[in-house]
């Protein structure tokens, strides 16, 4: 007969018990906060990229080349990544379109960025960022792709950095499968982003492309397209720029009876000014709270009949772990400012940041 000794009551694993030195030793910061200095880009932390690459496309835009973590699923061409970046002291988050082809050998993604006037993080990319930069990533999202099936004939009809969703598809092959005609305006020929590969691709026949130089030749007017492009109604149209050109395609498709055959992505210019504490919006529930700069946001919930989720009282570590879908936070272990504009969806410890500003809390 075989006898099982329990146990004795209280007595903790060694690895129980390193896990608990360690944090003793690196309070009020984690373990893993020390591991994410060393392998940023490990499998099992949070999604991030080290950037290897700045490469000058025009004189206000550049494509920022990263490597993600192993987290990383891969893009399909015309969705978006957003990036946090960390300006002057403050996590700010952005979306940019994803320009590279899908399942590159080396694993890497690519996305270019325009500096926008008084745009902290797009002048930061384009200007300051240097190659070993490590940056917050998200999954890619977004709707603005082609068909499994591509049409035979596509209009892609875009301005300014909204080029940058489209050249994935072209680079992924697009010309190849379907009749494709490119309508791009730009101020100059040398503000085209992607100008030189453009060209040769209309040079050689794979694209019908027509550029608008703006400065000289003014705004596109939709109603020309009808000379531009005289069968634009009949082809699967997928457009991207300014919003004042998207409202006017739009209501132009829709007059003309052809809505479902337009596809368009907007760019938000949404801008979050950080404070110190603010209103607090658990938007599942409706509950709206005012939380000073120096209580977490897990107790400011809880204080006000939240039923919030927490390990954090047991020792177990990112069980507080909530979306912040637009505003600002602070974590109080270093001061770092996370914001996010209308609709995001970041990631944060409840039980260690709070309020910078008002906010929403996916709960």
């Amino acid at each position: 007969m075989t006898t099982t000794v329990p146990r004795p009551p209280g007595k903790v694993s060694f690895r129980a018990r390193l896990l608990r030195l360690a944090e003793t030793v690196t309070t009020p910061l984690l373990p893993e906060d020390y591991l994410d200095l060393v392998a940023p880009l490990r499998a099992g932390a949070a999604l991030r990229g080290r950037i290897v690459a700045v490469r000058p496309e025009t004189r206000d835009a550049a494509t920022v080349v990263i490597q993600p973590g192993r987290g990383w699923r891969g893009h399909v061409p015309g969705q978006y990544v957003r990036l946090g970046v960390d300006v002057d002291g403050v996590r700010q988050w952005r979306a940019y379109s994803v320009t590279s082809v899908p399942g590159s050998r080396d694993g890497r993604l690519a996305i270019t960025v325009k500096a926008i006037p008084d745009g902290k993080v797009s002048n930061h990319l384009v200007r300051r960022t240097r190659p070993g930069t490590i940056v917050q990533l998200d999954q890619a999202q977004g709707d603005f792709v082609l068909p499994e099936s591509a049409p035979e004939r596509v209009l892609l009809l875009t301005a300014g950095s909204g080029i940058t969703p489209v050249m994935a598809m072209l680079r992924a092959g697009l010309h190849t499968r379907a009749d494709v005609v490119l309508v791009h305006s730009a101020p100059t020929p040398d503000d085209v982003i992607f100008g030189a590969e453009l060209r040769a691709l209309a040079e050689r026949g794979a694209l019908r492309l027509v550029e608008r130089h703006t400065d000289t030749d003014g705004l596109l007017g939709v109603h020309e397209l009808d000379d531009l492009v005289p069968d634009h109604v009949e082809r699967e149209t997928w457009a991207c720029g300014p919003v004042g050109m998207l409202d006017a395609v739009e209501g132009y498709w829709t007059s003309r009876g052809v809505a479902e055959r337009l596809h368009t992505e907007r760019f938000r210019p949404t801008v979050i000014s950080p404070g110190e504490g603010g209103t607090v919006t658990f938007t599942g529930s409706g509950t709206t709270v005012e939380a000073d700069g120096a209580t977490p946001i897990l107790d400011a919930g809880e204080n006000a009949g939240v039923l919030m989720p927490s390990g954090c009282r047991m020792g177990i570590c990112f069980g507080c772990v909530l979306p912040l879908r637009q505003g600002a936070v602070r974590d109080l272990r270093n001061g770092d400012l996370t914001t996010a504009v209308p609709g995001d969806g970041v990631l944060i410890q409840t039980c260690v940041s709070a309020a910078a500003g008002t906010c929403d809390i996916e709960l």
